[in-house]
């Protein structure tokens, strides 16, 4: 095999076509330039170069060598700094888990100030919901989560990134969106209700029934997903609990009202990582991230 400073000199004899004026550039003497050549063909098995005393040429071979010696040189020129920028967490990658929530209302913002803040990072992004992104961050198959509570404090770190209000989403023309107030239990009493699967939407099925005692013959509909939600009580089938930054949807046709007695910013997202991360990036953009808020 041969070596990057064979390569190198390879490169000067084959741009200077003589040998004294490329030992000169390389501040060498011309006989080991030479015996550096030799050894050079020998590990390719090709003669690379034509001489005699008067010149020097490049056979096929030596042209087909010189462009990927360039390129050689070029690489290995940028692997020190390449190495520099990922282990100062600069370059590299960063996998960010998110819910489809978090998709619609804080991930742009997001991703917008750790590109500016970490231009040349490759940014991975999976939607999953909270579960799913704690299983890939203990297995380290994500580096940051855009999750919900609850999780487990001793395998992962976190930082309360946005509380917000839980409303009722409501069709427009509902009796309810008439009353003027802040809703009570005793308004709810015999409304359809489009309510969260207790498994796939478990935080905020668990967050709705700590705090609301829902009449569960009333739940004409379970799903998983907010906009899914959205787009039924749009369609009129009932009313539905969701995250006050449901409204950036823009679904015509539903409005979205207070409920009296709610503890404010009830809806919690956090950012999570596995306290025994190691990929430089996640904590770069966590400073990015937390100077941009302060």
């Amino acid at each position: 095999m041969f070596t990057l400073d064979q390569a190198r000199h390879f490169i000067a004899v084959a741009e200077e076509l003589h040998f004294g004026r490329a030992a000169e550039r390389l501040e060498m003497t011309q006989p080991p330039l030479s015996r550096q050549i030799q050894k050079l063909e020998r590990s390719v098995g090709v003669a690379l170069l034509e001489r005699d005393s008067r010149k020097v040429a490049l056979t096929a071979a030596g042209h087909a060598f010189l462009a990927e010696a360039r390129r050689l040189m070029v690489a290995a020129d940028r692997a020190p700094a390449a190495a520099r920028r990922i282990a100062d967490g600069r370059s590299g990658e960063l996998r960010i888990g998110f819910t489809a929530t978090t998709g619609f209302s804080l991930l742009g913002t997001l991703l917008s100030e750790i590109t500016r803040a970490l231009p040349d990072v490759d940014l991975t992004l999976e939607e999953q919901v909270t579960g799913e992104q704690l299983r890939a961050l203990e297995r380290g198959d994500l580096d940051l989560g855009l999750a919900r509570p609850p999780f487990d404090s001793v395998l992962f770190e976190s930082w309360l990134l946005l509380s917000e209000h839980l409303l009722l989403a409501v069709p427009s023309d509902h009796p309810l969106t008439r009353l003027g107030r802040p809703l009570r239990e005793a308004d709810l009493g015999d409304v359809p209700l489009i309510m969260h699967h207790p498994t796939r939407a478990r935080y905020f099925y668990d967050l709705v029934v700590r705090q609301l005692p829902v009449e569960h013959d009333n739940v004409v509909h379970t799903v998983s997903q907010i906009l899914t939600m959205i787009s039924l009580v749009a369609a009129g089938r009932g009313v539905a609990f969701v995250p006050e930054s449901a409204r950036v949807l823009g679904v015509q046709g539903v409005d979205y009202l207070r409920l009296a007695g709610l503890a404010p910013d009830a809806v919690e997202l956090h950012a999570i990582w596995n306290r025994n991360a190691h990929n430089p990036a996640l904590f770069r953009a966590l400073h990015a991230l937390r100077a941009s808020a302060a």
